[in-house]
């Protein structure tokens, strides 16, 4: 049988020249298709070359060894130093720059004699002069116009304002970039070694900017002092921002200051310039995977974009990036105590040297627990985490305000390990954060719990079971729903009932964090055993009383001017937990007919869902856990006998305290079960004169014998605070 012809393009395809093809494919007789850097078959060879673990003493080359022939007009020998090659291509960008300069002017100069020209000819004051002077300028314009395209991502939008209603001096600011010729740009790019694929650095110093100020996430593992110096430096020095970090902090700054954002009805959102800084960091973590370079500052890099893929609620990216970045942790060894260790007798001490100084011990430190509360957050719906906690003896870390000024500080002799880490805090080592990283740890225990007592149990969890009759139950339950919150520093804990917030000067969001997170812990760990047909039944006063704690909080939330975007991305997380307890209750509500609860309840679940739509707005995270309510609430909707139950509502502050907290009205004697009040819901008891009761009353079971302690109204601690917002009075 003939052989078959080849393809047509490969007929197509141009003959190589005589020496055109690289040295290596001449050397061995390949067939060599030219391509420039690498050739295919040198690509090829390359890839199977690293994809076997090299030997010991050896490393494999970072690149196919693909050398070309030198290039006609650069008298360059193959083997020439490359400090030469860097000098002698600068001479030439040099020359090539000289001569667009020398063609633009002369270019309008030109231009400027002809209009010059026409103008003298036109007629003063008639309209036909104006018509031709305006078409020529018209023209003289679009000449000027260099062909060169101007990067994108060099631009930003003009004074757009922050979304925020109130527009406090708190909101990120938006600033022109005053206009220049492209050419002179990208040239300037080019021969000050700055990465093109960045934006230029006034625009990313704006961006950096923003990160520090605005997101609640990212800032804590970089050390801002250090990383704005470095900032400063010449983008070929060694110490400069490796880029992977500066895209990952474009994509997530993106948030508070974008442009040509189009947001589908399901949440989704889509920024050009935030995408296209997350597809760079990939491609550099991408490297990364193949070669080794440059993996804790990538490492950091993927902690950014991971959190960025939180907020966007892209959830099959946030698994992927969890498992990933707790995976190379590892042999990092930063879940030893120093992050290093020497006492390996199977493998070396790890991949990364013992820490430089303090700054550097402390940045794996807030890298590793910054890697950990992520983990355990994506697992709150019921995943195995990716470490367990006995796998962790990094020390936690240094409070936020000596990690910033370097304070020569001894290591917080604290760790996981501790039988009293929830309930003892250590004032000299303890800020929101690190009470921040506790909680979320603590609700790692309630996951670890559910999901070890559902594996090799025979039967799912139901209402009927005793829950305190599981091992290690009353103890955990003791823990999230009073040890935790009683035993803060007092300094960390709410202020008086009485006052009024907004007397404080700023708003610390992880403070506010660490008080919702063990309510949101209580309903996930006493969830299951739900059931608002018993009197009698713990479980559903610890729902109930968490939901209303949950509801009450953001009550006293937007009594301030803080924009509720700023959160941690985990609030709205929290939120769907509570609304979650309190569609049960509305339906329960339905079922017995009580209509004037069922209207009070009703109200509090679309307050939930509108504080999830708000967040929404900068974080679909938001919009996609409204999403999943309504779905949660399809039968609830189709029972009640409201007409428009989505959109029965209570009145936030300012406007009035009374209608906000008002009982409804009732008949004499109307026969109810009733909830406790918003506005006392977080005393340490309700109070039965405000409720009429009946046999079938839930009150009997929402007055617990150890309440928690009460929320506080005013989030301000009196110490410091790394992530507080200033708030306008």
């Amino acid at each position: 049988m003939p052989k078959a012809t080849s393809t047509a393009s490969a007929v197509n395809r141009p003959a190589l020249r005589r020496n055109q093809a690289c040295r290596p494919c001449r050397k061995r007789k390949l067939k060599c298709d030219a391509a420039r850097p690498h050739c295919g078959t040198c690509v090829k060879q390359w890839q199977s070359l690293i994809s076997v673990p090299a030997p010991p003493d050896y490393a494999h080359p970072v690149e196919p060894q693909c050398v070309y022939d030198p290039v006609d007009g650069l008298a360059l020998a193959p083997d020439t130093n490359p400090l030469d090659k860097i000098r002698l291509l600068e001479e030439e960008v040099s020359k090539l720059k000289i001569q667009l300069q020398e063609q633009r002017n002369n270019r309008l100069s030109g231009q400027s004699q002809q209009s010059l020209h026409r103008l003298i000819q036109l007629r003063p004051g008639s309209a036909s002069s104006s018509l031709n002077l305006e078409s020529g300028s018209q023209a003289t314009s679009s000449a000027q116009t260099p062909s060169l395209s101007y990067p994108k991502d060099c631009i930003i939008p003009v004074h757009i304002h922050d979304s925020d209603p109130c527009n406090n001096s708190n909101s990120p600011e938006h600033y022109e970039v005053r206009h220049k010729s492209s050419t002179d740009t990208i040239l300037e790019i080019i021969y000050s070694g700055w990465n093109p694929d960045l934006p230029e650095r006034s625009v990313l110093e704006h961006y950096i900017d923003v990160f520090f100020k605005c997101d609640p996430c990212g800032p804590r593992i970089l050390h801002r002092p250090s990383f704005l110096a470095a900032l400063r430096l010449d983008p070929r020095d060694p110490s400069f921002p490796h880029s992977a970090i500066l895209h990952a902090i474009c994509a997530s700054a993106s948030r508070w200051s974008s442009r040509n954002v189009a947001t589908s009805p399901d949440g989704t959102r889509r920024d050009e310039f935030a995408e296209f800084h997350a597809s760079k960091t990939r491609q550099y973590i991408d490297k990364t995977m193949a070669t080794g370079q440059d993996i804790f500052p990538v490492v950091q890099a993927c902690i950014l974009l991971a959190w960025y893929f939180y907020q966007e609620g892209r959830w099959v990216e946030i698994w992927i990036f969890a498992g990933f970045q707790t995976r190379v942790a590892i042999p990092l060894r930063l879940n030893y105590p120093g992050t290093f260790s020497t006492h390996s007798t199977i493998s070396s001490g790890g991949y990364l040297p013992p820490p430089k100084d303090l700054r550097d011990l402390e940045s794996r430190r807030r890298t590793w627990w910054t890697t950990i509360i992520f983990d355990r957050i994506v697992s709150v719906g019921g995943w195995i985490h990716a470490i367990d906690e006995r796998d962790i003896g990094t020390e936690l870390p240094l409070s936020g305000e000596d990690f910033d000024s370097e304070q020569l500080m001894p290591s917080n002799p604290q760790d996981m390990c501790m039988e009293d880490v929830f309930t003892t805090h250590l004032l000299k080592y303890t800020d929101s954060f690190l009470l921040l990283i506790k909680a979320i740890m603590m609700f790692g225990h309630v996951t670890d719990f559910n999901v070890r007592g559902n594996l090799r149990a025979p039967t799912a969890p139901s209402k009927f079971q005793d829950p305190f009759e599981l091992p290690g139950f009353a103890d955990l339950d003791r823990l999230v729903y009073n040890d935790f919150l009683e035993n803060l520093p007092t300094m960390f804990k709410m202020t008086s009932v009485n006052e009024l917030p907004g007397n404080h000067g700023s708003v610390d969001t992880d403070l506010y964090m660490v008080h919702i997170i063990p309510h949101a812990a209580t309903i996930t760990l006493h969830n299951p055993y739900l059931d608002l047909t018993d009197l009698n039944r713990i479980s559903t006063s610890r729902c109930i009383n968490a939901a209303r704690a949950i509801l009450s909080a953001y009550f006293k939330l937007s009594e301030t001017s803080l924009d509720i975007s700023r959160l941690h991305p985990f609030v709205a997380i929290c939120w769907y937990l509570a609304a979650v307890v309190q569609v049960q209750v509305c339906k329960h509500f339905i079922e017995i007919g009580d209509e004037a609860r069922e209207d009070q309840v009703w109200g509090e679940i679309n307050v939930l869902r509108q504080a999830m739509i708000n967040y929404g707005v900068r974080s679909p995270i938001g919009a996609r856990q409204e999403k999943l309510l309504q779905d949660l609430m399809r039968e609830i909707v189709r029972l009640t006998s409201q007409k428009q139950p989505l959109e029965v509502g209570l009145p936030l502050y300012p406007f009035s305290h009374t209608t906000l907290f008002a009982m409804p009205t009732l008949p004499e004697n109307a026969q109810m079960a009733p909830l406790p009040n918003p506005s006392t819901s977080h005393l340490t008891g309700y109070d039965s004169a405000m409720f009429i009761q009946d046999s079938s009353s839930l009150d009997s079971y929402c007055r617990p014998a150890d309440d928690p302690p009460p929320l506080p109204p005013s989030w301000s601690p009196t110490s410091y605070s790394s992530r507080s917002h200033p708030r306008a009075d």
